[in-house]
């Protein structure tokens, strides 16, 4: 027997599988399975029935970890050509054997046993006669090939036998609760019988019938149940997905809860059975952000550490048409089941907006079945395009709470204040035919309002002119206007300019000196931005004030007024409105008692 170096520089190459290929030496006993699934494969081909892989974890009796196979085996000319050269495509090459359901690269699959051993011992003998062979590899990058002959050779059936003596800080992954684990985690749905041998003696039988290999087989509550187990909560539901193509098939579960910002979809992707990615991030298109899927695929290309697809036309394909399975199930839903359609957009409508805003395809899928809060109730988009053709929106909650009130019932104003709707309300004019959306404009609705009718349109003319002159150290226009309720005296309308300007003129009070005297500046203009105090004329304080000729009981009602209108409609109020509201129900109360507005600070200088 003869040692041969490898045809490669072996550290160099254990060194890239460890850093560059695999994510980490765990990765070897997917490798050892996956060869031996491949060979028990060929043989099939050839006619043999069955087949069944053996895993011998490292235990107390022995210090080796043993994996088994009943597949093709090798002759001594294979062994030698095969696991001499690293990078060979793959064993069925040599055999002529270009079949897709063979997944191993077995040179190199075989090499990752170096992460964790120093040495590698193959024993086979190959189903098409001939002596069989031991192999033997050295992590000082040589090997040798020994044929055996007598008891040796008698112990040595048709298969594959792996043999690995792991190093002492690497025999924790060869252990039998390492290998159970990560047997099952790799290979529990591959379509041959895997028992791993335990302490005691007895076979435990890791294989599990794979449901999401074929869907619309399985029941609904099969499919619920395996999502539990992938979720850790039961999914809203099931939904098969098939993409004969490339081979792929599988299950999305809709999430029960919504995902944390920033969250993509993660697949639980398998190549034939095998484990490919538990988190497979690529599958779905970006929008599918509510599916967790389990999906296995013969048709799809592994990278070279088979933990990922490549990016080509056929993952290309794929993902397209699971995009198209997701959008059917919306529209179904949409169709059949409007109860729950609200129930999934409950739980997943901000995550749904978010993505919108930026996916023209999820955009013209959701967008209609979205619903907005407007001044008339909260209602789907799509019946609001279809009862109002132009749709008016307050960018802001605050604008809404004072738009909302002068909105008409047949023209509703929408609130686009919360996160994501402004831009969605913009792309629906755009997506939605025969809609329009534009802002709503304070001034137009509080023009758009019910004249005072004209027998008292003199009175109102001298209400607006007086509480104009008293509101006019508050920067505040003063309109007459009927509209409901009737309760409401009031209601204050400002825009962005307004609010700006108050901000500014508070902190020029704080600040002081010259900055606070800039900031003043901006805003000195006799034609800056003023809010308006919109009176109802409906309401019988207001029409009591037009008749009141007491300047001082006028004043001081026509402020409170002002300042109710600003808490009513949830406006910020300034240090100069506190100080109105406080002077303004003094005066009211010494009037009530017969002293002159003022009286108290009076006496008290």
């Amino acid at each position: 027997m003869e040692s041969t170096p490898f045809q490669v520089h072996l550290r160099g190459v254990v060194e890239l599988l460890s850093r560059s290929i695999y994510s980490g030496p765990a990765v070897y006993l997917r490798e050892l399975i996956q060869n031996a699934a491949d060979a028990i494969a060929a043989r099939r081909d050839e006619g043999h029935a069955g087949g069944l892989i053996t895993i011998t974890p490292v235990g107390p009796r022995s210090r080796e970890l043993i994996v088994s196979d009943n597949g093709i085996g090798l002759d001594r000319g294979e062994v030698a050509e095969l696991l001499a050269t690293v990078g060979r495509s793959s064993k069925r090459d040599l055999l002529d054997m270009p079949r897709g359901d063979r997944l191993g690269q077995f040179g190199i699959g075989l090499l990752s046993c170096f992460m964790i051993a120093d040495e590698i011992r193959v024993l086979t003998r190959s189903a098409r006669g001939g002596d069989p062979v031991e192999w033997l590899g050295r992590a000082d990058g040589t090997f040798s090939v020994r044929p055996l002959s007598g008891a040796e050779a008698d112990a040595v059936p048709v298969g594959t036998q792996v043999v690995l003596a792991p190093r002492a800080d690497d025999a924790p992954l060869a252990s039998e609760e390492s290998v159970l684990s990560l047997a099952r985690d790799y290979a529990e749905y591959l379509p041959v019988q895997i028992d791993v041998i335990r302490a005691d003696g007895r076979a435990t039988r890791i294989n599990r019938e794979p449901l999401f290999a074929r869907p619309y087989e399985a029941s609904e509550d099969e499919l619920l149940e395996l999502g539990h187990e992938l979720l850790g909560a039961r999914p809203v539901e099931a939904i098969p997905l098939s993409v004969p193509a490339t081979g792929t098939t599988g299950v999305a579960f809709v999430l029960p809860y919504a995902p944390p910002p920033g969250a993509r979809q993660a697949t639980r992707a398998y190549l034939g059975g095998m484990l490919l990615s538990p988190s497979f991030e690529d599958l779905l298109p970006d929008w599918g952000f509510f599916v967790r899927c389990i999906v296995t695929s013969t048709g799809l290309h592994p990278t070279a550490s088979r933990e990922a697809f490549i990016e080509d036309s056929a993952l290309e394909e794929t993902r397209a048409e699971l995009g198209a399975e997701l959008r059917r199930w919306v529209l179904r839903m949409a169709a059949t089941r409007p109860a729950s359609l609200a129930s999934f957009l409950a739980v997943h409508h901000l995550g749904l907006r978010a993505v919108a805003v930026h996916d023209d395809e999820l955009a013209a899928l959701i967008l209609p079945h979205l619903r907005f809060e407007t001044s008339a109730g909260t209602s789907a988009l799509r019946d609001l395009a279809a009862a109002h053709p132009r749709l008016r929106y307050a960018a802001t909650v605050d604008e809404f709470r004072q738009l909302a009130p002068l909105a008409r019932p047949d023209e509703p104003v929408v609130n686009a204040g919360y996160a994501y709707d402004e831009p969605l309300l913009r792309r629906a004019g755009v997506l939605l035919p025969g809609l329009t959306v534009e802002r709503a404009d304070a001034a137009e609705l509080v023009d758009s309002l019910s004249e005072v009718p004209l027998a008292h349109r003199a009175e109102v003319e001298a209400l607006e002119t007086r509480a104009e002159a008293v509101l006019g150290d508050l920067d505040s226009a003063v309109t007459v206007r009927g509209f409901s309720p009737a309760e409401v005296p009031a209601i204050y309308v400002t825009d962005q300019a307004v609010l700006g300007a108050t901000r500014r003129r508070d902190v020029a009070a704080d600040a002081g000196g010259l900055w606070g005297g800039l900031l003043g500046k901006l805003d000195a203009a006799p034609e800056g931005p003023r809010g308006r105090l919109c009176l109802n004329w409906n309401n019988a304080l207001v029409r009591t004030l037009a008749s009141v000729s007491d300047s001082a009981v006028f004043s001081a009602a026509i402020r409170v007024v002002y300042v109710q209108a600003l808490l009513a409609g949830q406006h910020p109020l300034t240090r100069q409105d506190r100080q109105v509201l406080t002077e303004s129900m003094t005066d009211i109360v010494h009037l009530s008692v017969g002293l002159a507005p003022g009286a108290e600070g009076a006496a008290g200088a």
